[in-house]
């Protein structure tokens, strides 16, 4: 009795031993995934043109309901130019912007700015300010990931309404999104009032900045397999005196995905002590 069980025993080592090393010989004849692919920053035009040909970018029909995909270029630009006047009380935000002047009478770049002292970058700064973006559409909300800051927004399609009185201000707010004709609109509020809309480059060292009744509504149409027309208009009556619209163009980068673009407080106090500070006379941060 003894020998049969040790018999058996052997009999389904065995079996499991071959069984895993035939699963193993299949496993390495599934060939190869696509691998890891180049973040929009780092993809060069040299591999944009040969994505092109790859993924057939002139034969795909163009669905203007499809917004899906790698979106770059960083050409959504704020309209700095355009910008309207402020209010009083914006231009009391404005001059709290100023940044830090030196001994040496230099400003100190963007000493002031949240995004430098690693304060989440939020929206809309994010949409002039990006290294690539996805969305991601599903039945009930569209994702728009950020690589810079390796973040997301979450805009709802599943008709809910922007909360009238928000139970916490958000850096990238409260929004809500819905189509007219081939045209996705999103609207969007509750914003943390920290952040800035962008850096003013008309005044120096100084932000734009915006209260936490500000809104804003953006315009996505899709006019090409790889184009995506963008148009953001922001009103906040507190800080300026008429709502401020910018707008912007990018491109479908199919051949990439999100990297990770993140702000690391210690290298970035590594490099103003190293040359932003002493480019201005001004002392090491501590």
């Amino acid at each position: 009795m003894r020998s049969f069980l040790i018999g058996v025993a052997f009999t389904l080592a065995a079996v499991l031993v071959f069984s895993y090393v035939g699963r193993a010989q299949e496993a390495t004849d599934v060939p190869p995934g696509p691998g890891w692919l180049p973040a929009v920053r780092r993809h060069s035009v040299e591999a944009q043109k040969a994505d092109r040909i790859k993924y057939k970018i002139d034969q795909r029909k163009l669905d203007p309901h499809d917004l899906n995909g790698m979106w770059g270029e960083n050409a959504f630009g704020l309209n700095t130019k355009g910008a309207p006047p402020f209010t009083p009380y914006g231009q009391q935000l404005s001059d709290a912007t100023q940044a830090v002047i030196s001994t040496a009478g230099f400003a100190i770049d963007a000493s002031k700015d949240p995004q430098q002292m690693w304060d989440p970058m939020g929206f809309p700064r994010l949409w002039s300010f990006n290294y690539g973006f996805e969305f991601v559409q599903l039945p009930d909300r569209v994702l728009q990931f950020f690589e810079w800051g390796h973040t997301w927004r979450t805009i709802w399609t599943d008709g809910r309404k922007l909360p009238p009185d928000p139970p916490q201000q958000r850096f990238l707010g409260y929004a809500v999104g819905r189509w007219e004709g081939n045209t996705f609109v999103v609207e969007s509020a509750g914003y943390d009032d920290r952040t800035w809309v962008g850096r003013d480059e008309r005044k120096g060292e100084r932000g734009f900045p915006h209260s936490d009744e500000m809104r804003i509504v953006e315009r996505y149409t899709r006019t090409a397999i790889d184009t995506l027309e963008s148009e953001m208009t922001i009103t906040d009556p507190k800080v300026y005196t008429a709502p401020w619209t910018s707008k912007g163009r990018a491109r479908l980068y199919p051949g990439t995905e999100i990297g990770e673009y993140l702000c690391v407080p210690s290298e970035e106090r590594e490099f103003q002590n190293l040359v932003s500070r002493p480019a201005v006379g001004a002392p090491p941060l501590k």
